[in-house]
């Protein structure tokens, strides 16, 4: 019997067979620019699509598809795109749908680089965006403009940890007929799945916890729709170019394959330091939507299998204090990625979202005293240790 392999087990074998390439354990990296045609009849079948097989890298490649096959089976999706990094699918999936005027409908806060994008779309193109905290169904059908051409979300949001309701996103969509994106980065496959929540698209910086280690740059994107796919990577990604080289589709294969085990052990060493965090008397607050007396704890139970491995915390003053508690840190590392093995802490105000004006990140609850912590693989005790020493204890 055939039955569908459960996702622990798609993240080691699904999309390659080891038959197919010599009994290789691992897939082979197909270090190839191009690809030859046995005739010049078979180019031209290629090119058109009349049949099946690699042309040049930029428009598929061996190793790179193994990775897209994974990846659309992890979200539950009919086809995937790896891109040369998270910010590279972000931009292949907004130019898809943009055209002059039209209007962009944002969850409250975004990545500070899309934030960046969006502007530029907004000077060079007239490309208008409105952000909305999307709590209820009002706010958000208040928010759509005839011209609005799509929803772009992010749930938990960088770096404030609020959470958007996809459901609710997505069954206001469907009445106007807009899709939907959501950028799933701080959750992985794991831990949420916005297509199966009604999402038309899922955006991941692969950087993060879909490598794990710290040593690639990538983005996936993920789309319930498999011909709408093709012409996202017959257009956008073919003509602008953001694409990943095998060698590091690779290393994302190689990183997906401890991800559960992972994101496991972050999720657990996340819970134990937010409850460390909250009865500290030099924390004046913590966002961690596992906290059960946090506003968006319901959501979380409702579509997330776990709080995440990232908690956001403000310090009693301002980036001051900040900035002395972070240079007392000894083990965790101030850094701006997310999802690696090491801990990392970064200043939102200053690093990832500098940005943003001010009062637009004051509009978004970031605040020059909060801090982000990308909780990593350590001892828990070690990782509590040095942030009892660096708050002064």
């Amino acid at each position: 019997m055939n039955k569908k392999k459960r996702f622990e087990t798609m993240l080691i074998h699904k999309g390659y067979s080891s038959q197919d390439f010599h009994d290789s354990l691992n897939p082979p990296i197909f270090h190839s620019s191009t690809f030859t045609f046995s005739t010049a009849e078979q180019g031209e079948k290629r090119f058109t699509g009349e049949e099946e097989g690699f042309i040049y890298s930029r428009l598929g490649n061996p190793t790179v598809r193994v990775l897209e096959e994974r990846m659309a089976a992890l979200e539950k999706g009919e086809a995937a795109l790896a891109f040369g990094s998270g910010m590279a699918a972000v931009s292949a999936v907004l130019f898809h749908f943009l055209y002059s005027g039209c209007h962009i409908l944002c969850s409250r806060g975004v990545y500070g680089c899309t934030f960046g994008l969006l502007d530029l779309l907004h000077k060079k193109f007239g490309v208008t965006h409105t952000f909305s905290p999307m709590q209820t169904a009002e706010e958000i059908e208040a928010a759509i403009h005839d011209q609005t051409c799509c929803i772009y979300i992010e749930t938990p949001i960088n770096p404030t940890m609020e959470l958007i309701d996809i459901r609710l996103v997505t069954d206001v969509a469907k009445k106007y007929g807009i899709p939907v994106i959501v950028d799933n980065t701080f959750c992985s496959p794991y831990l949420q799945n916005p297509l199966e929540l009604g999402a038309d698209y899922v955006i991941h910086s692969a950087t993060k916890y879909i490598s794990g280690h710290g040593d690639v740059i990538a983005g996936i994107l993920i789309g319930k729709n498999k011909e709408d796919m093709q012409k996202i990577r017959m257009t956008t990604q073919k003509d602008i170019g953001g694409i990943i080289a095998p060698f590091d589709a690779w290393l994302l294969l190689r990183g997906l394959k401890t991800l559960h085990v992972r994101m496991d052990r972050h999720v657990e060493n996340t819970r134990k330091l937010a409850n460390y965090l909250k009865d500290h008397p030099f924390v004046e607050d913590i966002i961690y939507p596992g906290d059960p007396n946090s506003p968006h704890y319901p959501i979380m139970k409702k579509q997330m299998k776990a709080p995440g491995g990232m908690v956001s915390f403000k310090v009693q003053g301002g980036k001051d204090e900040a900035q002395e508690f972070m240079n007392r840190l000894k083990l965790i590392k101030i850094a701006v990625s997310l999802g690696d093995a090491e801990t990392l802490i970064q200043h939102p105000a200053t690093m990832t979202h500098a940005v943003v004006p001010s009062d637009v990140r004051k509009s978004m609850g970031i605040t020059d005293n909060m801090m982000r912590l990308s909780v990593g693989l350590e001892a828990i005790d070690d990782i509590l240790e040095d942030i009892e020493q660096a708050l002064g204890n």
